[in-house]
C-alpha cells in the first residue's frame, strides 16, 4: 500500500517551458544559454546553484561576469521563472485531495533559491497560497547538497521521511530520475511535461 507520494516540481506540479527560460537568459546577455540550460539537470554555475555548491548571490555575481554587466537579483529571478510555463490548478487540487485522504505528499525537486522564493510565496497559485500549502514536506536539491538522479538526494528523503520504499510512489518527468528511484525500490510513475496525471495516479496507488 502506498503511504507517501513524492512529487517532482518542474514538469509534474508545474509545466516546464525551457525555451522561455533560454530566451530570458539570452535577453540578459547569456549568448550560449542553450548549451548551459537543461530540462532535468543543470550544468556549470546553474548546476552548482541547484546542487547547493554556490549561493544565489554567488550565482548572480558569476552570471554578471559571464554576460559582462552587473545583474540584479530580480533579473536573475525573472530569468529563472521563465522555466514556469503554467501552474495547473488541477494538480494542486489533486495534491490537496491526496493529503485529505491520508497520503503524505512530499516535494523532491532539483531547484534553487530563486525559483523557491517564488514557489514558496503567496503569489504562487494565484489564490494567496504558496506551494507549501499543498505539501507535508519539501526537499530541495540546493539544501540537500545533491541533485536527482544522485542516490544521495533520494536517500536523504528516505531517511528524513523514514520511508519504506515499497510504500512510496515517485512522480517525475525525467527517465533517469525514475530509474534511480526504481533502483532504490521506490514505485514510480513517469509523467510527460504538462501531462494531466490526476486520474492515472489512482492506478499507481492500489
Amino acid at each position: 500500500m502506498i503511504r507517501t507520494i513524492l512529487f517532482d516540481m518542474g514538469g509534474v506540479v508545474i509545466t516546464l517551458d525551457q525555451q522561455q527560460a533560454i530566451k530570458r537568459f539570452k535577453a540578459l546577455g547569456l549568448k550560449d544559454a542553450e548549451q548551459r540550460l537543461d530540462a532535468y539537470t543543470q550544468q556549470g554555475i546553474f548546476g552548482d546553484l541547484e546542487a547547493g555548491k554556490i549561493s544565489d548571490e554567488d550565482f548572480r555575481r558569476e552570471l554578471s561576469m559571464l554576460v559582462g554587466r552587473e545583474l540584479t537579483w530580480d533579473e536573475c529571478l525573472y530569468a529563472w521563472k521563465g522555466y514556469c510555463g503554467d501552474v495547473p490548478k488541477r494538480n494542486l487540487r489533486k495534491m490537496q485531495e491526496l493529503r485529505q485522504r491520508g497520503f503524505r505528499v512530499v516535494l523532491l525537486s532539483n531547484t534553487n533559491p530563486y525559483m523557491m522564493s517564488w514557489v514558496m510565496s503567496d503569489s504562487f497559485d494565484g489564490e494567496g497560497h504558496s506551494l507549501a500549502y499543498y505539501l507535508d514536506e519539501a526537499y530541495m536539491s540546493y539544501k540537500c547538497g545533491a541533485m536527482k538522479p544522485d542516490s544521495v538526494f533520494f536517500n536523504a528523503v528516505i531517511e528524513g521521511e523514514h520511508l519504506i520504499p515499497e510504500e512510496t510512489l515517485f512522480l517525475d518527468d525525467g527517465p533517469r530520475n525514475i530509474e534511480a528511484a526504481k533502483a532504490l525500490g521506490i514505485k514510480t510513475f513517469l509523467v510527460g511535461n504538462g501531462e494531466d496525471w490526476t486520474e492515472e495516479i489512482e492506478n499507481h496507488l492500489k
